[in-house]
């Protein structure tokens, strides 16, 4: 059953404190990490028969591979695919930044360009699901930004093939080279490189402990999107909502994992009550409903304030992953949202739009990182750097200035290879 509080009525640990479990994950993905590191092509195939159960004589998924799941994915999903995959590029085209040069009548140039990282890394999650979405929302962007080449890993199935949804997402977004190698051994993979698998320069992707562990540790090897933690829902409401549908939208994330977060605020102790009925109605109706049951026994809260400002704020302060603001004019509180990953705006706008189709991207935020952190867009994988231009004569009118700078931080140095460009002349 899910835990119904009254904010100060409770402990701030009750309210903001998210229970997570990743003991005894740092050393096992250190391990893996080095293995693939020394071992490489063998430690992958090693782990994937230990983990995923099937031995492969080969990493690569070949186009025959490739061209037998188109055959099995329906032509009305591959619809919905190319339909979605339009509104990502039209959402995260608008993302796309322009360099930029200023110059000054001395002859002086300062600027900025944007470059492309050369290799990307996407990592897709199999295990308990499989996310074509994440796909769309992680390689659409990078291609945007003119990655030229992007590759991915993803678990095989004890069939030692992949899902064939996952693969219609991949030649539909133009992903290259596809990889059969999940968990925290995939990311070591891209990270250092192996005889089949490229060493990258960015992974994004979301994936389970291990994985995020594994991101973690070879961030600086690699650079990563975020370390995300377990899937969360914040529904802000006042007393209009229907209870089906809040319950609904919670269950929805609640049945990503066993941890994830489902959290309601309100102002509204009936629709607080009611929205716990539902929930304990709609969980036996799930697939998933023992994941949904862990999730909101575990992390599930229902958080009861006086008013819709302080309905708010807590809200800021737990700065979930996605926030539902279920009210009927959401633009009047989207100014006081400060920390937010993504904001699903009314009541006729459940999260699932936007984990799928809207087009903002749905690679977020989580364990209240959206204080400080993006969603994953094309910023994501360019570069920007910096150039100087200076002429002689531009240069002699800031040396002394460049000179006394320099010397204020006892770097004489810096001062001397300024000055020595003009001893001598008048």
């Amino acid at each position: 059953m899910i835990k119904i509080m009254k904010y100060n009525e409770v402990s701030n640990e009750d309210i903001f404190i998210r229970s997570t479990s990743t003991s005894g994950v740092s050393a096992t993905v250190s391990e893996i990490i080095d293995n693939v590191r020394n071992n490489g092509d063998s430690a992958l195939k090693e782990y994937t028969e230990k983990f995923d159960k099937v031995s492969l004589d080969s990493l690569i998924v070949s186009d025959e591979e490739m061209e037998e799941a188109l055959t099995l994915v329906e032509p009305e999903f591959l619809g919905v695919l190319e339909r979605a995959a339009a509104n990502i590029r039209a959402f995260h085209e608008k993302q796309v930044r322009e360099g930029f040069e200023i110059r000054h009548e001395d002859g002086t140039v300062i600027g900025q360009k944007i470059t492309p990282v050369d290799k990307a890394g996407l990592y897709v999650p199999g295990g308990t699901a499989a996310y074509p979405s994440t796909v769309l929302m992680d390689s659409i962007p990078a291609k945007i930004a003119g990655v030229p080449e992007v590759v991915m890993t993803t678990p095989p199935g004890k069939d030692g093939k992949v899902n064939p949804a996952i693969l219609a997402a991949a030649k539909v977004a133009g992903v290259g080279r596809i990889f059969k190698v999940g968990g925290a051994q995939a990311i070591a993979a891209l990270a250092y490189g192996t005889e089949t698998i490229p060493k990258v320069d960015k992974i994004v992707g979301p994936g389970n402990a291990f994985v995020a562990e594994a991101k973690r540790q070879v961030y600086g090897q690699v650079s990563i999107d975020m370390i995300a933690g377990p899937s969360e829902i914040l529904v802000v409401s006042d007393g209009k909502s229907n209870p089906a549908f809040v319950a609904a939208d919670m269950l929805s994330q609640a049945e990503h994992d066993k941890m994830a977060s489902a959290v309601l605020v309100t102002d509204s102790e009936e629709l607080a009550a009611r929205v716990s009925e539902e929930i304990e109605k709609q969980i036996p109706l799930l697939d998933r409903h023992e994941i949904a049951r862990c999730s909101i026994d575990t992390n599930g809260k229902i958080i009861i304030a006086d008013d819709l400002n302080t309905v708010i704020e807590i809200a800021n302060e737990i700065a979930p992953e996605h926030l539902e603001l279920c009210v009927d004019d959401p633009f009047e509180y989207l100014g006081k949202v400060r920390h937010a990953g993504s904001i699903f705006m009314g009541r006729m706008c459940p999260e699932a739009l936007g984990d799928y189709f809207a087009g903002p991207n749905h690679t977020l935020p989580t364990s209240g990182t959206a204080k400080f952190s993006n969603p994953l867009s094309v910023d994501d994988f360019v570069k920007k750097t910096q150039f100087t231009y200076y002429t002689q004569d531009a240069l002699s009118k800031v040396a002394d200035d460049i000179a006394t700078f320099a010397n204020k931080e006892g770097l004489t140095g810096h001062a001397k290879s300024v000055l020595i460009r003009f001893e001598g002349q008048d």
